[in-house]
C-alpha cells in the first residue's frame, strides 16, 4: 500500500472513530440524563401520590371528626351507653350522613365492637367488626380491607370517638382507593400510574387498575407484583410490550401497607422509553450522517493533505532512481519552506556534491588510469629492450674488435633482434586488441553448446603430459536459449579456462558448470589450484593488475567487459589453498527479441 493510500486510510479512520466516539459519548450521556430524569419524574409521581394520599387522609380526617362532633353521633353514642340497644332505630343513619360527607364507607361501633349503622352494607348492623376498636385508635387516616356484598375492597380510613357517657362509640370511615383516586393524580406526558390490591391469596389481574379500570395485557406486570409480594419494597422492571423498543416501558413498584405493615396495595408507575428511544434513534442518524459527510469531507481534504505531503516524497523518490540510474545532475523543484523543502533542498545539495566529486573521481581515475597504463607499458617495453641494448653493444664491439668473427655475431644477433622485436609487437598488440573491442553482435545462442566448443578446444592440453594432466568434469543444466555474441562468449570463456590451467601447474580438476534461475543463466569455472587471497580478488579484474610472472593483466579485464557488454555480471569466489571459481551471471532473453 502506498503513503498516500495509507494516509488516507488514516485520515478517514480517524473521522471514522471521532465520529462514532462522539455519538457512544452522547448516546451514553442521553441515557443517563434520560435514565436519572425519569427517576426524578417517578420519584416526583410517588411523592405526589403521598401527598394526595396524605391530603386525602386529613380529609377523611375532618369529615369523621365533623360526623363525630354531630348531635346524631352523640344521641347514638347516648343511646348505646343505656340497655337494651335498638340496633333497628338507626339502620339508615349512616348512609345518609355518608352520603352528606362524600364518603363512600362510614360505620358507628358501640365499645364492645357491635356495628350500629353501616353505610357500605346495611345489613352488618348487630354483627361484630372485623377491625379493632379500642382508646388506641389511630389518629392518622390508614389503609384498611374492606369487606362488602360483593366482595372486598380497598380504602383509606379514619376512626373518632363519640365520647357521651360512660361508654364511647366508634365512627370509623373513609373512601375507596380506586380508579378515581388514580385520576385524581398530575401524571406527565408518557407516564401512567396503577394501583393493585393485595387483598386475596391469589394474584387476579383484575385487582391491577389504572385510571380508566382495569389495566390491559395486566398478565406482563403481575411478575413484579409476585416480586413485591415476596420482598415488600421498591422495585423497578423494563417491560417490553412489542419488538419496538420504542413501546418500552420502565416501571417502578412502590409498597402500600397497612397498620401492621401488611402489603395491601401496590402503587406502580410506568415510564414510556419512547422519547429516550426516538432520541437515541435520531442521535444515531445525525451521527451516521456526521459520519458519513466526515467521511467525505475526510477523503477530500486527506486526497487534497496526502497528494501535498505525497507530491514532494514522490518526486524524491523518482529523482532517487533517477540518481541510482546514473543521472547524477538531478534536481527536485523546492515549493515550500518546511520539513519537506528542507529535504529536498538536502537532496539537491546532495546531488551537487555527487556530481562535483564525480567529476573530481573521475578525473583522479583517469590521471590514475594513465599513470598505471605508463607503468605497466614501461614494464613491458622495458624487458625486450635490455637485450635489444646487449645485442647492439655485442653488435659494436664485435665489429670494432673481431671484424673476422663479425657475421657470426651478426647472424646470432640478428636473430635475438627479430625475436625481441616481434616480442614487442606481442605487446603492443595486446594493448591495442584490448583498447578495440568490438560490440557484441547479439544474437540466440545456447550457452551449453559454447561451453561444450570451449572445453573440446583445450581437450589436447588438458592431456597434453601425464604428470600435469588436468580432469575436466562437465555439470550442464537445461537452459532456455539466450541472446548473446557467441564468439565474445567463447573467448571469455577461454579466457577463464587458460587462467585455471595456469593455475594448477601441477595438475587438477578444472569444472564447468551452467545452470538456470529465473530470468538469468550462470556460468561456472571452477579449478582446485592454490586460490586466492581476499586482496587479490578485490582486485583482479582491475586492467593490468597480473599475479603472474609473464602476464599482461588483461585477461580477467576483457572478460569482465564481455560480460558487462552483455548486461550480466561476474564474480569470483576462492580461498587460498581451496581452488577458485568464476561465476558469469548473464540475463535470459527470449531468442525472438534477439537483434
Amino acid at each position: 500500500m502506498s503513503f498516500r493510500r495509507r494516509l488516507l486510510s488514516v485520515f478517514a479512520l480517524t473521522v471514522l472513530l471521532s465520529v462514532a466516539a462522539v455519538a457512544l459519548i452522547v448516546s451514553w450521556a442521553t441515557r443517563r440524563a434520560f435514565s436519572r430524569a425519569n427517576e426524578q419524574r417517578t420519584t416526583a409521581l410517588a411523592a405526589q401520590f403521598r401527598h394526595e394520599f396524605s391530603r386525602r387522609g386529613e380529609d377523611i380526617v375532618q369529615r369523621i371528626q365533623a360526623i363525630a362532633a354531630g348531635d346524631t353521633a352523640t344521641r347514638m353514642a347516648l343511646a348505646s351507653a343505656s340497655e337494651p340497644h335498638d340496633y333497628g332505630a338507626y339502620l339508615g343513619t349512616a348512609k345518609a350522613l355518608a352520603e352528606s360527607q362524600q364518603l363512600d364507607y362510614l360505620e358507628f361501633v358501640d365499645s364492645q365492637g357491635v356495628i350500629l349503622s353501616s353505610a357500605q352494607w346495611p345489613g352488618k348492623f348487630g354483627y361484630k367488626e372485623s377491625f379493632p376498636v379500642s382508646p388506641a385508635f389511630p389518629k392518622d387516616a390508614f389503609l384498611k380491607p374492606e369487606e362488602l356484598p360483593d366482595g372486598v375492597a380497598l380504602g383509606l380510613f379514619a376512626v373518632r370517638p363519640v365520647i357521651a357517657g360512660d361508654k364511647p362509640l366508634y365512627v370509623i370511615g373513609g373512601r375507596t382507593l380506586d380508579k378515581n383516586f388514580l385520576a385524581g393524580l398530575d401524571l406527565p406526558t408518557g407516564m401512567r400510574a396503577m394501583l393493585y390490591q393485595n387483598l386475596g391469596g391469589d394474584i387476579s389481574p383484575q385487582r391491577l387498575i389504572d385510571a380508566e379500570g382495569p389495566v390491559e395485557h395486566a398478565e406482563q406486570i403481575l411478575p413484579v407484583v409476585q416480586r413485591m409480594q415476596k420482598q415488600p419494597q421498591e422495585t423497578s422492571a423494563l417491560l417490553h410490550w412489542s419488538g419496538n423498543a420504542a413501546d418500552d416501558e420502565a416501571l417502578h413498584a412502590f409498597p402500600l401497607t397497612g397498620q401492621d405493615n401488611q402489603l395491601l396495595g401496590i402503587l406502580l408507575v410506568g415510564s414510556s422509553r419512547r422519547e429516550y428511544v426516538e432520541l437515541r434513534r435520531h442521535i444515531r442518524s445525525a451521527a451516521l450522517l456526521g459520519g458519513g459527510v466526515g467521511l467525505v469531507l475526510a477523503i477530500l481534504f486527506s486526497g487534497w493533505a496526502a497528494g501535498r505531503v505525497t507530491r514532494p516524497v514522490e518526486q524524491l523518490a523518482a529523482a532517487a532512481r533517477d540518481v541510482t540510474a546514473g543521472k547524477w545532475s538531478t534536481q527536485v523543484p523546492v515549493t515550500s519552506a518546511d520539513e519537506l523543502g528542507e529535504l529536498a533542498e538536502s537532496f539537491n545539495r546532495m546531488t551537487r556534491d555527487l556530481l562535483d566529486q564525480k567529476e573530481r573521481l573521475v578525473q583522479s581515475e583517469r590521471v590514475a588510469a594513465w599513470r598505471e597504463l605508463a607503468r605497466r607499458l614501461a614494464h613491458e617495453l622495458k624487458n625486450p629492450l635490455f637485450p635489444l641494448q646487449l645485442t647492439v653493444e655485442n653488435l659494436v664491439r664485435a665489429r670494432q674488435r673481431s671484424p673476422e668473427q663479425f657475421d657470426e655475431v651478426f647472424r646470432e644477433s640478428s636473430e635475438t633482434l627479430l625475436t625481441e622485436i616481434a616480442n614487442l609487437k606481442g605487446i603492443i598488440g595486446r594493448f591495442s586488441e584490448f583498447s578495440k573491442m568490438p560490440q557484441p553482435q547479439i544474437q540466440p545462442v545456447q550457452l551449453n553448446e559454447i561451453v561444450q566448443n570451449v572445453a573440446r578446444l583445450f581437450q589436447a592440453q588438458f592431456r597434453a603430459s601425464e604428470a600435469t594432466a588436468i580432469g575436466c568434469r562437465m555439470e550442464l543444466g537445461t537452459l532456455d536459449p539466450i541472446a548473446a555474441d557467441p564468439e565474445l562468449l567463447h573467448r571469455a570463456l577461454s579466457n577463464l579456462v587458460l587462467n585455471a590451467m595456469d593455475a594448477m601447474p601441477q595438475g587438477g580438476t578444472l569444472t564447468l558448470r551452467t545452470r538456470q534461475e529465473s530470468d538469468r543463466v550462470f556460468a561456472e569455472v571452477a579449478d582446485t589450484g592454490s586460490g586466492l587471497t581476499p586482496e587479490e580478488c578485490e582486485r583482479i579484474f582491475t586492467p593490468y593488475y597480473t599475479s603472474k610472472a609473464h602476464g599482461t593483466g588483461l585477461g580477467l579485464a576483457i572478460v569482465q567487459s564481455v560480460v558487462s557488454d552483455h548486461g550480466g555480471r561476474i564474480s569470483v569466489r576462492s580461498e587460498p589453498g581451496q581452488g577458485t571459481a568464476f561465476i558469469i551471471e548473464l540475463p535470459k532473453t527470449q531468442a525472438g527479441q534477439a537483434h
